[in-house]
């Protein structure tokens, strides 16, 4: 299990490096951060029950927070 936060912090730095490119700084940023947290993660040698409940608390504050900024912090019709 481990392994698997290693590869999640793999592409979390893959997207740092081409948000950071693309001149996205705040979302690199973001992405930084992530890519910090899931490699520390990975080597603390936790039990995969831990994991799994790190994991559950990591996609609950991800889909508040994305729920939270769809609606209430974009502009409505951004996509016309």
């Amino acid at each position: 299990m481990d392994r698997m936060f290693r590869v999640c912090g793999f592409w979390t730095g893959i997207f740092t490096v081409m948000l950071y490119l693309g001149d996205l700084d705040r979302t690199a940023m973001l992405f930084l951060a992530q890519t910090g947290f899931f490699v520390l993660l990975s080597y603390l040698k936790l039990s995969e029950r831990m994991y799994l409940y790190v994991f559950g608390a990591y996609l609950t504050i991800f889909f508040v927070g994305f729920t939270y900024w769809t609606t209430f912090m974009m502009p409505l019709g951004a996509g016309e």
